[in-house]
């Protein structure tokens, strides 16, 4: 089981959105079958029958045996990914592009970003897992409290000379066999949850390719 998938099918991605299928999804972290879940959900098995094997067209469940009982045969089933996350490609025709109004200081920007992120991340682990490779990827997730909009705002201009030299280091127009990576970094206003909390710091995963 991957521990995220990610939906380009624009079928799939509706199929995932309904709210039973979704509970279904959430259960089937761990392996059942029709029976066990109708128990769970509160559905009856036949109908929780017909909504697994429109998962499984898509690609969102799995086999993971069969079983014999008396003269039924039980399919026990599982998630192909412990989570999803739906692609903006699902909905080509109103994906957003952060080219046709780049504004460094526009929230909205900002998501056209992220969701551009998704997406060409989302087809990079796609490829990935059908020739069986890592995809290359670095991510720094951290938290800052500014005393003041003045300290934001300072904080931001210096970021991006940071960045900025960084680029210009690195960055190597003529260089033979390199490969072009972009670089998206971002400051929002936290949300308040159950998310990490004060004192767990900066986290960072790099991954090499294989």
């Amino acid at each position: 089981m991957d521990e995220v998938a990610v939906i380009e099918d624009p079928a799939a991605a509706e199929a995932s959105l309904d709210p039973m299928r979704s509970k279904l999804l959430a259960e089937l972290v761990e392996p059942g079958s029709a029976t066990s879940l109708a128990a769970k959900v509160g559905l009856a098995r036949q109908k929780v029958n017909y909504h697994l094997r429109t998962l499984e067209r898509h690609g969102l469940v799995e086999l993971v045996e069969e079983r014999r009982k008396g003269n039924v045969t039980e399919r026990v089933m599982r998630a192909t990914a412990a989570s999803f996350v739906i692609s903006p490609t699902a909905l080509a025709a109103v994906q957003p592009d952060p080219a046709r109004s780049p504004d460094r200081l526009s929230a909205r920007w900002l998501l056209a970003l992220a969701a551009q992120l998704v997406r060409d991340v989302g087809a990079l682990v796609t490829g990935a897992a059908k020739a069986r490779k890592r995809v290359a990827t670095f991510a720094i997730d951290g938290e800052v409290r500014f005393a003041s909009a003045a300290d934001r705002a300072a904080f931001a201009e210096e970021l991006t000379r940071c960045v900025t030299a960084l680029i210009s280091k690195y960055h190597d127009e003529a260089a033979a066999g390199g490969r072009d990576h972009r670089l998206v970094v971002a400051v929002h206003p936290a949300v308040k949850g159950p998310a990490r909390g004060p004192g767990k710091g900066p986290a960072s995963e790099p991954v090499k390719e294989r």
